[in-house]
């Protein structure tokens, strides 16, 4: 046997002895020994993808829903940094990736060798750990050190409290497919039961106890652990729950939907000022929010990992693994405040909704509303995750997902089928038409791949609406060519090309019709630009007016 056709044979097997599970592929030439090896290994999902980029967002979704390690393979060169984008993500995310890039052997570096570039460490910090792998020899120690090495791999990836990618860089000498011989110096099977290496799992850490208090909150951001049990403590302690969408936090009597225009009040943030604030995730989503922990007294950041904590607003006064939130006596005026603030603006919102025809903040409110009882939703990291924040009423029986870690709008499409393959459930996307058209790649399966139930809903504004949001939107001369920036492209072509069922929505009441089917399939809805920034204006005066008037009664 050829080491090269060994050293993937027992990477593969014993990363699957660890737990892997699906498996996506780039091809390449200098990538042949570890294809083969997945093409014959049964026990793994294979996916392969002609696009790099696509192919390591595909795995980042797969990843980021399982919440288990997924491989992603390439050849060696450029391939190599089309990746970067997505392990970026997974870093900043915690999302747990295996990157195996095939590589030349050491004497074909730096002499211009074809597809030959600088691997090592290509990732930067981007990366919880990297290995250069080595020529594989034949000789006795290497079945060792490959075992060991693919544990190790594995266990930093799925990390205790702080998961991530991993790269892997293996150098692969010619001859690069089996020989037809199966001879070794020593056995390369890894026994019978288990990983070569078992990793233990750490004890669960000490939780900081906080003193009992009615006037706390609850702040759930993209990214948090252990939701439900922090979302059970603060409803017995009669604390209000502010969470993203993502956050996975925004159902049942205490969730505050309406929390961006709350705090967008003066007077209601003035007067509404908790003895303490504990937040799970990074919240990112709302600059009133991020204002106003700003100006917390007390304010507790929950973190598995102690050495990455999130706290953009520099506000935080302790970071802690685990909080106990005790139940607190007394009477409910404190959430009682809250909820009858958020009842009210709920309701002008909704009015506003109602006769806003086909906007974005209604399509983003009444597209969950739509949703079956176990469907995912991942959506689009500039309007879309927005207008769910603010229009999205609180419900429970969806879960909802985004890549928020470094907030970049590449490899959504991919992302979003990534995730699908890993549900167990009808998958849904909501993306703006940049993000879909910046991956319309994510689209291109071949007839063995496998194919998740997944509908994309893509929001046609012909550009970037985000910016006629912000302060660039003054800037009227430049605007439309270097922020606004429209395409014209018929997103019903795009489809074709793809042989991706679609459907035109002129009505937002046809939205529910347009989302059935089976398998990738597109909704286009169309919008207008600025139509939606005189919406928005609309949401927030009647959200504002509503505050006024219950804080006056």
């Amino acid at each position: 046997m050829n080491p090269a056709t060994a050293l993937a044979t027992v990477l593969v097997d014993e990363l699957v002895r660890c737990g892997l599970t699906d498996v996506v592929l780039a091809p390449g030439s200098r990538s042949a020994p570890l294809a083969l090896a997945l093409h014959a290994e049964s026990r793994v999902r294979l996916h392969v993808r002609v696009d790099e980029r696509s192919a390591s967002y595909l795995a980042l979704g797969l990843a980021k829903r399982s919440e288990r390690p997924v491989a992603l393979i390439c050849s060696s060169g450029t391939a190599t940094a089309n990746f970067h984008p997505a392990v970026i993500e997974a870093g900043e995310s915690g999302v747990p990736l295996l990157v195996l890039t095939a590589d030349r052997p050491p004497e074909l570096r730096g002499t211009g060798a074809n597809q030959t570039i600088d691997q090592i460490k290509l990732f930067g910090t981007a990366t919880r750990w990297f290995a250069e792998v080595g020529v594989p020899e034949d000789r006795p120690g290497q079945v060792a050190y490959w075992r060991s090495l693919a544990c190790r791999a594995y266990q930093r990836a799925a990390g205790a409290g702080n998961p991530g990618p991993v790269h892997l860089n293996l150098a692969f000498r010619e001859p690069l497919i089996p020989d037809g011989d199966t001879g070794w110096c020593e056995p390369l099977d890894g026994g019978v039961s288990g990983p070569w290496v078992r990793a233990r799992v750490a004890p669960p850490p000490i939780a900081l106890h906080i003193p009992p208090t009615r006037r706390g909150v609850l702040v759930v951001g993209d990214g948090a652990a252990n939701v439900r049990r922090y979302v059970a403590a603060a409803g017995m302690a009669g604390w209000p729950v502010l969470s993203e969408p993502n956050g996975g936090a925004r159902y049942g009597d205490h969730a505050i939907s309406t929390y961006h225009y709350l705090l967008s009040t003066p007077e209601f943030a003035d007067t509404h000022r908790p003895d303490v604030v504990v937040t799970l995730g990074r919240p990112g989503l709302s600059r009133p929010l991020l204002s106003w922990l700003r100006r917390a007294e007390e304010h507790i950041v929950v973190a598995p990992d102690l050495d990455r904590w999130p706290d953009p607003t520099r506000s935080a006064t302790q970071v802690a693994q685990a909080v106990e939130i005790p139940v607190a006596s007394g009477d409910d005026s404190w959430l009682h405040a809250w909820r009858q603030a958020d009842l009210a603006v709920r309701a002008a919102m909704d009015e506003v909704l109602d006769l806003s025809g086909t906007s974005e903040p209604r399509l983003a409110r009444d597209l969950v509303d739509a949703l079956p009882n176990g469907a995912l939703l991942f959506c689009g990291s500039s309007m879309p995750i927005r207008d769910l924040d603010q229009a999205m009423r609180p419900r429970r029986g969806i879960r909802l997902m985004a890549n928020r870690g470094a907030s970049g709008i590449d490899g959504l499409v991919s992302t979003a089928m990534g995730a699908a393959l890993a549900h167990n459930g009808p998958s849904y996307a909501l993306l703006g038409d940049l993000s879909f058209l910046h991956d319309q790649n994510g689209l291109i399966l071949g007839p063995r791949e496998p194919r998740p139930d997944i509908c994309y809903v893509v929001v046609n504004n012909d550009g970037g609406g985000i910016f006629s949001l912000l302060p660039q939107a003054a800037v009227r001369d430049p605007f439309e060519r270097v922020f606004g920036t429209p395409h014209g492209v018929d997103l019903g072509y795009v489809a074709a090309a793809t042989g991706t069922p679609y459907t035109l929505v002129g009505d937002i009441g046809d939205l529910p019709k347009a989302l059935r089917g089976e398998g990738p399939r597109i909704v286009e809805v169309r919008t207008d630009r600025e139509e939606n920034v005189l919406v928005h204006a609309r949401l927030r005066d009647a959200a504002q007016d509503a505050v006024r008037s219950y804080l006056a009664t």
